[in-house]
């Protein structure tokens, strides 16, 4: 996904922008591309307009109505040098913003008809040190999902019309570690170390908690971008010519990659609550279910919340005689726990999870506060 700048630049900037990236040529700008070595046109297909656009925190930030305007003509002209690019209007930059919903429900009154997706970026923290309330997160981002896209259906309604806006969920992780290192950094450095959080073993079961969540709103949620993917905010560190490794949170991103593929599937869950310490109840389980049709395979992700061992039963009717692949799963870990480069499998998952299938059931041992991936095959 390329991003335009609709702070400092404009319409007029994204057009060249889009000629020089995927115009043949006989342009000026698609002449410049091919000039610069690149014969053949990128063709990206999908562009962001702009960039968390309602945030104060951005040069040349907009209100609802200005970003709507600007967002609306800009995507007629790009629409007009490629008609086949999809286009993403920025929604708010977190369910806490002010503007959320009056922001997206402007947002879409100007450009529903030229756009594609509307972007949702979220991120979370346990700066209170509290496991119960920093696990409840993946209930917020679960609602914000839900409402962002029970908006867009609102604006659909409204404009009589016969196309859904699908979701672009392009920024979201845990985030809070680096935040005092950042803020003593000296301006105008090169290269330095920024926004390089070291993640512990509760942020990987926050991280499986989201990716789940996405995995069950994969109706609307058609992208989801993990940030970033080295070094800032990341699942993968690395030394400046010196070693690299996978942080906690890796492991999640990488077994929902592997194992994630497929038809989501649409999952009930009874199971036991905890109330956290501002009053939430929050279910002590979060699951999520994946069948892959070409493999035959079943894979169940599943979070235990809570600080007891936790038995889960699938029912399997429908699927036919299924059995047991492998139960991986990441518990017994000090939830402050890393990995660094001198000891990059402190915080790894096993192979060492208990399933059976019995008839149309299988049933797993969840450890205390864990994350599991139950393959079974069919």
């Amino acid at each position: 996904m390329m991003a335009v700048n609709l702070g400092t630049r404009g319409p007029d900037e994204a057009r060249n922008l889009l000629e020089y990236c995927n115009f043949p040529g006989g342009t000026y700008y698609s002449d410049m591309r091919r000039k610069n070595g690149f014969e053949k046109p990128f063709n990206i297909k999908t562009w962001c307009l702009g960039n968390e656009m309602d945030g104060p925190w951005q040069i040349c930030a907009k209100t609802a109505e200005e970003y709507g305007r600007i967002a609306c003509e800009t995507a007629k002209l790009m629409k007009t040098i490629d008609p086949e690019i999809e286009l993403v209007a920025c929604g708010s930059s977190g369910l806490g913003m002010p503007t959320f919903g009056d922001w997206e429900r402007t947002v879409l009154d100007h450009c529903y008809d030229y756009v594609d997706y509307i972007s949702l970026h979220t991120y979370y923290g346990n700066q209170a040190n509290d496991i119960g309330e920093f696990l409840a997160n993946s209930l917020d981002f679960d609602t914000f999902i839900k409402s962002v896209a029970a908006i867009c259906d609102s604006v659909k309604a409204k404009k009589h019309s016969n196309k859904t806006i699908n979701l672009s969920f392009d920024e979201w992780n845990v985030w809070y570690h680096s935040n005092d290192a950042d803020a003593k950094m000296e301006p105008w450095q090169i290269a330095p170390p920024q926004l390089e959080d070291i993640y512990n073993f509760e942020d990987a079961l926050l991280v499986g908690c989201m990716l789940m969540t996405l995995l069950r709103n994969a109706d609307r949620v058609k992208m989801a971008c993990l940030a970033q993917l080295v070094n800032v905010i990341a699942p993968i560190m690395t030394e400046n010519g010196g070693k690299a490794w996978a942080q906690t949170i890796f492991y999640p991103f990488m077994h929902a990659s592997h194992y994630g593929r497929g038809l989501s599937l649409e999952v009930r869950t009874e199971c036991e609550c905890y109330t956290t310490t501002s009053g939430r109840s929050v279910p002590c389980l979060e699951t999520a279910a994946v069948w892959n049709e070409e493999k035959k395979e079943l894979t169940v992700f599943a979070v235990n919340k809570s600080d007891q061992p936790m038995q889960l039963s699938t029912a399997l009717n429908g699927f036919g005689a299924l059995s047991p692949i492998e139960h991986l799963t990441m518990h017994g870990y000090d939830f402050k726990a890393v990995n660094t480069a001198a000891n990059p499998d402190n915080v790894v998952p096993h192979a060492d999870g208990k399933t059976t299938v019995s008839g149309d059931t299988a049933v797993s041992e969840l450890s205390p506060y864990s994350w599991n991936v139950i393959r079974l095959k069919g």
